[in-house]
């Protein structure tokens, strides 16, 4: 594929049927709320508050008149068809997961290419034929039923799953019997936010009340309890193992080990920090022993050998570190440093096959060093420049298996010999896209504050940096999550197209420690935003592109990110792409599980200053009259109940009433799809097509 000039791509735009941005006509509803609310004297009108109702005939009007208005819009694109065709040919080859072992079972993801859903194989053996244990895609029609987590019991009886129907978070719960693929006759329904911990013939598994009718996506969650549940009886008989009805607004989960001598009671008030209790497993109501009793730092259990207990945390380590806890008498005061805090940032440990597997983060990318549980340095395992995930085992594993992707190569499968340290190549992809013809460099740009920023930058070797390169934007910037480098197939006609991606990995995530997720919260939110805007500044100052062809794009959070940096800046981009974003900081902590976000955000309730902070970049409520904003395509769902689909659908009517009629303002809004987990192939194929044709059309850019 070759990129179009300026000349030849305005060319292709005059002659055809889109419509100009003033002769767009977007849906008038004729309804205004009088909500005004006061927080601390400030009164603040809402006047799309009625979009909040998802259940009414006037939103559900509205969300059909706004995608008519999109769809007619996106359908006269003369190059969208062909952007769909190249995605669905590049998307169609085989791919699979590393293989990994629970129980007697050897276990993996496989996609023949054209599946919405990949199905899970299992075999006894890797010289086994392996069988489809579970294919999601004869759950519904149309792939929008996805399996979103699994677990096998000790004895590899029993496989328990979760589905999640539309992409919503709430889970239901089946199991079936492995040896004869049976799906037995349990169901339990209103899990959410669970895992599934088995002990003996059951699991344990969190559980929310039954919601009103019509509240299922968007009233908040609370009172999350903690139930056993044995296999082959109902889940009216299921044991409550564990809640406190002092603190309705915890969440709670439990892991179990091994060997099942020890449970760990994880209890959550936000995105940030855990309380961790052990008790012994009986399948009974739980006497928890406290370990951690605050919620300050955070805590993993990564393993247990011989009655120690191995655990993750940035306790007294804002890059991490790990330690060993008694587990007979636990107690942080008296825990072992096993593995001290490093120059790079610890994001995780394997404990396999006696090794302690430690995964690092040098500059946004994977460095994987091995100890003995000792805490003796044994060896760093040579992979490359990329992310690395992998190495799951047990105790007595010989060997492993990790992945290893960049920017431009698809998971490459890698088997690992745990006595030598040698690696050898396991499985290659056979996708049809060479990723020679790419280059990824990692530069580090300076805010205006002083703090170096990294930012990896792809595009086709021997671009010209002339500034009309169209370049894509992305970041994240929030809950201590990394943005390393990853390759997405959606992402392909971008850049063989002639695109640039960029990748900046602002503050507010966890590439370096909890002091850069720090840096990124609450008052100190606004670095975020500047970080995100030097980064499009540098990109436009260095001559990759200009304003006339730069797009920024993000989700959830990173839907925040681009509304704000957005209405902040809007002269510095083409396009913005904000998805499933928190839009509306004055109210998102009113539905489903946003109070959880309150340790990043803060909230409008909690006081004056911290009102102020939020108003003053809110995107939705720093919208101005008659500004002229990036030509604009807001991304939501109908079933996503993380980020409810109110915050988008409020700043689209917002920005659609209040911004200049220059640039199209546009809002699409996925149906029987969530916040993006399980999407199927089809729906993100379709999704992508419309994501890029809208994108470079609004730089004057064809596609061929």
């Amino acid at each position: 594929m070759k990129k179009l000039g300026i000349v030849a791509g305005l060319a292709v735009l005059s002659a055809c049927s889109v419509k100009t941005a003033d002769e767009i006509k977007y849906p008038d509803m004729n309804i205004k709320s009088d909500v005004v609310d006061d927080y601390f004297g400030t009164k603040v009108a809402d006047p799309y508050r009625w979009l909040e109702d998802d259940n009414s005939e006037e939103t559900k009007q509205w969300v059909d008149a706004e995608n008519k208005v999109t769809d007619d819009f996106l359908a006269n694109i003369p190059f969208r068809d062909k952007i769909k065709q190249s995605l669905t040919q590049v998307w169609d080859y085989a791919s699979s997961s590393a293989p990994a072992k629970r129980g007697d079972l050897w276990l993996e993801y496989r996609n023949d290419g054209k599946q919405n859903q990949s199905v899970l194989y299992a075999r006894k053996s890797l010289d086994d034929e392996a069988t489809i244990l579970l294919d999601p895609n004869t759950l519904s029609e149309d792939g929008t039923v996805a399996l979103s987590n699994f677990s096998i019991s000790k004895d590899s009886k029993y496989l328990a799953y979760a589905i999640s129907r539309a992409g919503s978070d709430w889970r239901e719960i089946y199991v079936m019997d492995i040896e004869s693929r049976e799906l037995l006759d349990d169901h339990i329904t209103w899990a959410k936010f669970t895992g599934i911990a088995w002990y003996k013939d059951g699991f344990y598994y969190t559980r929310y009340p039954q919601p009103k009718e019509g509240d299922a996506l968007k009233a908040e969650n609370k009172e999350s309890k903690i139930y056993y549940h044995n296999v082959g009886t109902s889940q009216d008989e299921d044991v409550l193992v564990y809640e406190d009805s002092n603190n309705p607004n915890w969440g709670f989960t439990v892991s179990v080990s091994d060997d099942e001598k020890y449970a760990f009671l994880y209890t959550t008030e936000s995105t940030s920090g855990q309380q961790v209790a052990v008790f012994e497993p009986t399948g009974e109501k739980a006497q928890p022993k406290t370990i951690v009793g605050d919620f300050n730092n955070e805590w993993g259990v990564v393993g247990e050998h011989e009655g120690t207990l191995f655990v993750l945390t940035n306790h007294n380590a804002p890059k991490y570190q790990l330690l060993a806890i008694d587990a007979e008498n636990p107690s942080v005061d008296g825990a072992k440093v096993v593995i001290p805090e490093a120059e790079e940032t610890l994001q995780g440990v394997n404990f396999t096959g006696g090794k302690l597997f430690c995964s690092y983060l040098k500059d946004a990318k994977s460095l994987i060093k091995v100890y003995s549980t000792d805490g003796e340095f044994e060896r760093a395992v040579e992979t490359g420049i990329g992310t690395v995930s992998g190495f799951s085992g047990d105790d007595e594993a010989t060997f492993t298996f990790y992945t290893l992707t960049s920017f431009t190569t698809p998971a490459d499968i890698y088997k690992y010999d745990i006595a030598t340290g040698e690696s050898e190549l396991y499985k290659r992809s056979p996708i049809n896209f060479d990723g020679s013809q790419y280059e990824t460099k990692q530069v580090f740009y300076t805010n205006k504050d002083g703090t170096k920023v990294p930012m990896f930058i792809t595009h086709k070797k021997e671009i010209e940096l002339d500034g009309t390169n169209p370049t894509l934007l992305y970041g994240y910037g929030g809950f201590n999550i990394s943005i390393t480098p990853s390759f997405s197939v959606s992402r392909l006609p971008w850049l063989e197209n002639g695109g640039v991606l960029a990748i900046a990995n602002i503050r507010g995530g966890g590439e370096y420690g909890e002091a850069w997720h720090k840096a990124g919260t609450k008052m100190q939110k606004q670095n975020v935003f500047d970080d995100f805007i030097a980064a499009a500044e540098y990109l436009q100052a260095e001559k990759y592109t200009s304003p006339e062809k730069l797009a920024i794009q993000g989700g959830s959070n990173g839907g925040l990110l681009i509304g704000a940096c957005m209405t902040q800046r809007p002269e510095l981009y083409a396009v913005a792409l904000p998805a499933v974003g928190v839009l509306d900081m004055l109210r998102y902590q009113h539905f489903t599980i946003g109070r959880y976000w309150a340790t990043d955000y803060g909230t409008s309730e909690d006081n004056k200053e911290m009102f102020d902070y939020l108003y003053n970049y809110s995107p939705l409520h720093n919208i101005k009259e008659g500004q002229k904003y990036p030509a604009t395509l807001v991304t939501t769902a109908d079933h996503d109940d993380r980020v409810v689909p109110a915050h988008s659908f409020k700043f689209a009517a917002t920005l659609q009433e209040k911004g200049s009629k220059e640039s199209p303002l546009l809002i699409m809004i996925s149906k029987d799809t969530g916040h993006g987990a399980g999407k199927p192939k089809s729906k993100i194929i379709e999704e992508y097509a419309n994501i890029w044709a809208f994108t470079l059309y609004n730089m004057g850019e064809g596609f061929d």
